[in-house]
């Protein structure tokens, strides 16, 4: 049908520290890297060709997905020496391409999990000839986002920075992340500088003429830009309320890969993962968490949407919500972590060293 571009190559800062060993889209969801869903959605809605733009942690992708041939792909990888942007990293790729000048070009974010009907973005952006289309999603607070305001046929009219007061917000339409470029558009985006797409390459091209096209399809959105939405999308994913041809296993209450340890006291619901070689001890609950490869859950903790880094341990009755446990980090017996709290990678939190309640 045809190629598509993913952008990759951010550091993920608002996840850390789960990105500290790990680039974005290769931290585990529902049992595989991120990126595989991303990437098998795509196989599946008719891609062959994709190419990575990598510039963060860029020597992780290429060894564990290769040429893309066990995913039916050829992927590609381009790696930014500086980081250049959306717009930057779209046209740095560009060589890549094998697309004539009026053939449609995919991209898409490295941290938005969706259910997008791609291949109907793809016949929309075909059916008006648009020089690029977007796909927009309708929030029900759009004052953390860049509105995209469109008229009746759907034609783009406006990029308007985040709102102020609610006199500017003028739609509940955002920009959520996914794109076709017709070819020859993409060589007119300034090569060899940072350039974003939503600041400088949308507005040019709206100032100049261009016609741009907004397709709403608000099935299943969500950005992964934060630990406890990526906890969210993770568990989603197991439970089927977000589609991937990539989960591993069976939607359910729980995603246990073969090689993990799962005491037969222990309960895990709302769309838990246990990764490889982790074990969960006897009368620990888990509920919409993810607990990484070689993770230790010993008997009684609590853990309720949080991650658990891989290698890390969480000590005996230990209760953890909304919290992530970085790599190789150990947290001790009876500690209670709450409100977004984040253990940084080998960090060592000795027994009942924080609390949210008395230890009586």
């Amino acid at each position: 049908m045809t190629e598509a571009i993913l952008l990759v190559g951010g550091k993920g800062t608002r996840l850390r520290p789960l990105t500290v060993n790990t680039p974005k889209p290769m931290v585990p969801a529902a049992g595989v890297p991120f990126l595989t869903h991303q990437l098998a959605r795509a196989r599946a809605a008719g891609v062959d060709h994709i190419v990575l733009a990598t510039s963060y942690l860029a020597e992780v992708f290429e060894p564990y997905f290769g040429d893309g041939s066990a995913l039916g792909l050829h992927i590609e990888y381009v790696t930014e020496e500086e980081p250049l942007g959306t717009g930057g990293a779209i046209r740095n790729v560009a060589a890549r391409l094998h697309s004539g000048p009026e053939d449609p070009v995919l991209i898409f974010n490295g941290d938005i999990l969706t259910g997008l009907d791609i291949r109907a973005l793809v016949a929309e952006h075909r059916r008006v000839d648009a020089d690029v289309s977007l796909h927009l999603t309708k929030v029900s607070d759009p004052r953390a986002y860049g509105l995209v305001p469109t008229d009746p046929t759907g034609r783009v009219t406006a990029f308007l920075e985040k709102p102020q007061t609610p006199a500017e917000i003028v739609t509940d339409q955002i920009n959520a992340g996914a794109y076709v470029f017709r070819r020859s558009v993409i060589d007119t985006i300034p090569a060899g500088r940072p350039v974003s797409v939503e600041r400088e390459t949308f507005p040019g091209l709206l100032a100049s003429g261009a016609h741009l096209q907004g397709m709403v399809d608000s099935t299943y959105w969500l950005d992964l830009g934060t630990p406890q939405a990526f906890v969210r999308g993770s568990a989603d994913l197991v439970l089927g309320r977000a589609p991937s041809p990539a989960v591993p296993g069976r939607c359910g209450d729980r995603l246990v890969l073969p090689s993990a340890r799962v005491a037969t006291g222990a309960k895990l619901t709302g769309g838990t993962v246990v990764g490889e070689d982790a074990v969960v001890g006897e009368g620990a609950r888990l509920v919409g968490s993810t607990v990484l490869s070689g993770a230790v859950i010993e008997p009684g903790a609590v853990i309720t949407d949080s991650l658990i880094g891989a290698r890390a341990s969480v000590g005996a009755r230990s209760v953890l919500t909304d919290a992530v446990v970085g790599d190789g980090a150990r947290v001790g017996a009876d500690n209670e972590l709450r409100a977004g709290a984040r253990v940084w990678c080998e960090a060592r939190l000795p027994a009942g060293a924080v609390r949210f309640s008395s230890d009586q």
